[in-house]
């Protein structure tokens, strides 16, 4: 594992009862990430294809909303805390411990996977072959929605998160991966934030052809 990645698993296992109390009803404040979520869930929906992931899925808080929203999701995450939160908060639902970098799915069999501000821990360098895991194991007219910290300049920057560092991205070059990894980006949702960390909150839907 990655050293980036043991340093985030470390992290978010010291605060899994935090970030669980923090985060259970964090969609009831955020009108943005609620409705593109929800249009994720239904355009999957349509494809008819209910298989999906929540891909750093932490306590699982969203992972029930996809299943809520009529898909059939399962949560992923590379810690350990999180993952047995999310167990023991959601029973009737099924999370495993994994990297995204490498998701134990077979190819070409899930409609969806959301990335719900998963994606920020990565180094740029590496977001590349993390997206190309994502697309592995989409199927064709699968549909990606990731969501992140975004900025105005031409290059990712750097940040101290509350939990361990992470990096905003402009969403252009963000989308430009996104078609490197063979994915359609055909819609972006770029808001203000809702919090006092002032970078732009970026939503980006894609689809694998």
């Amino acid at each position: 594992m990655a050293e980036h990645q043991d340093e985030t698993k470390a992290a978010y296992d010291g605060v899994v009862e935090l970030y669980a109390s923090l985060f259970a009803d964090r969609l009831e404040t955020h009108p943005f990430s609620r409705n593109m979520i929800r249009t994720f869930a239904e355009l999957v929906r349509e494809t008819g294809n209910l298989r999906a992931a929540d891909v750093g899925c932490g306590p699982g808080h969203l992972t029930a909303i996809l299943n809520e929203l009529g898909l059939d999701a399962r949560g992923f995450d590379l810690s350990p805390g999180m993952v047995d939160h999310a167990r023991r908060a959601r029973p009737e639902l099924r999370f495993d411990e994994a990297t995204m970098e490498s998701l134990p799915i077979e190819d070409g069999t899930l409609g969806g996977v959301l990335a719900h501000y998963s994606m920020i821990h990565t180094p740029p360098g590496e977001v590349p072959a993390l997206l190309a895991e994502q697309v592995r194991v989409l199927a064709p007219g699968g549909l990606l929605l990731v969501s992140f910290f975004a900025t105005d300049g031409p290059e990712p920057i750097r940040f101290d998160h509350k939990v361990t560092p992470a990096y905003s991205w402009p969403a252009d070059r963000f989308a430009e991966l996104l078609a490197g990894a063979g994915l359609v980006t055909f819609a972006r949702l770029l808001h203000d934030p809702a919090s006092e960390r002032g970078f732009l909150d970026a939503h980006l839907l894609a689809r694998r052809p």
